[in-house]
């Protein structure tokens, strides 16, 4: 990605000197309304050499919720080896591809740093995997999203503030930062046809229709929308570095149409269903003419060194495609909350869903990773059943939710927030201690 300076949104703290107290108050671009918080708060408490959005990436940095994505599957589990990404450096990673990427289009960086951070807090165990089980096993009572789940840890389950009767507030971060963390902003009744995802769950139209307040349609805010490419770009590349590291990938199967066949048919399953074999053949064809595909690795220091060129080149690829698109249409002006949409061009998009394509068939969807997801299921739906029928096991935290549920459902999501939060580490060792 291009390293070039660019002023920064809302200027710099020395810009605001003789000014005391501005700072903290004052976002260029965004007004009071993007900066309120769910629950006021004392402003005599406030640094004034931190502005809103600041202060919002700060809480998410120490939240605890960020450091447990440390010991969280990326791709592969985190004990597997010492290269390999897990969710906390996936999140690193994709906060500094969006925090440039979306300073050059003009969102206040610390805005779409927060919402780059906050985007996988809601992960459960075993990544993907994880909150298929949970999906499933709690389809009754409104399912299970790691998007929603984000929006919960982020307005509820984390410590910081409370609403006047008691009630936790979570983060209390500004409206603006919410609705950047919000990649899916519906709940799931309202999900566009064809879509599983969504980013609230019913129990949190509260604080959704609070972050929500003035968008009138189901459109996202432009700075979650280059969070979610961000993301894209981020776990695409590098989950094909990942591979080509730990030897499960050779790129130069990009060269065997015979080896493509079952990567095109993942992309189509699972990133781009309307895309023709010429369309994504196309796709392989100007990643390699283009010269930035490492091929041959070896693991030597050389060898290492062009991955990480690779991966830096890919990277500035996709970010720069999508600026220049986003900018032919929208102009040089500053765009920022809802008064511009990203453009993504489609031989982007399409190159990136061929890399992610790569990681899932040759990692992911791998004989040995299989046999691996069906024990994650046991592990999800064992911890689910230990924690309903001795609640006693559960943190303090969630027994003090429990003891506060109005209903059965109620109580059952609480122990699927308990089991949300668990790292995989943890997750499996007490798996082995009640059901082994």
């Amino acid at each position: 990605m291009s390293c070039r300076s660019r002023p920064r949104r809302g200027g710099t703290h020395a810009s605001r000197a003789g000014r005391p107290g501005l700072y903290s108050a004052y976002v260029e671009g965004y007004s009071i309304h993007d900066r309120a918080r769910w629950v006021g708060e004392d402003p005599a408490q406030k640094r004034t050499d931190r502005h809103d959005f600041a202060r919002d990436r700060a809480r998410v940095l120490h939240c605890s919720g960020l450091r447990r994505l440390a010991a969280k599957t990326q791709v592969v589990r985190p004990d597997s080896g010492d290269f390999a990404r897990n969710r906390l450096t996936h999140s690193l990673e994709v906060a500094q591809i969006g925090r440039e990427f979306g300073a050059a289009l003009g969102c206040d960086a610390d805005l779409v740093d927060t919402a780059c951070l906050s985007h996988d807090l809601g992960h459960p165990p075993f990544g993907h995997n994880g909150e298929s089980a949970l999906a499933l096993a709690c389809a009754d009572i409104g399912g299970f999203e790691g998007n929603a789940q984000t929006l919960r840890l982020l307005t509820r389950l984390e410590a910081k503030r409370f609403h006047p009767d008691g009630r936790s507030a979570g983060l209390n971060l500004t409206r603006a930062s919410l609705d950047a963390a919000t990649k899916y902003p519906w709940p799931a009744a309202q999900a566009p046809q064809g879509s599983a995802k969504f980013g609230v769950y019913e129990d949190d139209l509260e604080v959704f229709t609070w972050l929500r307040d003035g968008v009138t349609t189901a459109r996202r805010c432009i700075e979650a929308q280059v969070m979610d490419w961000s993301d894209d770009i981020a776990y695409s590349v590098h989950d094909v570095e990942d591979a080509v590291a730990s030897g499960e990938l050779d790129l130069r199967v990009l060269t065997s149409p015979v080896d493509l066949v079952p990567v095109f048919d993942t992309a189509r399953r699972w990133y781009v269903p309307q895309a023709e074999d010429a369309m994504l053949e196309a796709a392989v064809d100007r990643l390699l003419r283009s010269g930035q595909m490492a091929q041959g690795y070896d693991g030597s220091r050389a060898g290492q060194a062009a991955l990480k060129d690779m991966t830096s080149r890919l990277i500035g690829r996709f970010v720069l495609a999508s600026e220049k698109a986003t900018r032919a249409v929208h102009g040089p002006g500053p765009l920022i909350r809802h008064n511009a949409d990203l453009v993504v061009p489609e031989q982007a998009r399409t190159e990136v869903a061929v890399l992610k394509a790569l990681a899932a068939h040759f990692v992911m969807l791998s004989p040995a990773r299989m046999s691996v997801r069906e024990n994650e299921h046991a592990v999800i739906t064992g911890l689910l059943e230990a924690f309903s029928e001795v609640p006693e096991r559960l943190d303090p935290v969630h027994r003090a939710d429990l003891a506060q549920a109005r209903s059965q459902a109620e109580a059952r999501r609480v122990i699927v927030d308990q089991v949300a939060s668990l790292s995989d580490l943890r997750a499996l060792s007490l798996y082995d201690t009640w059901w082994r």
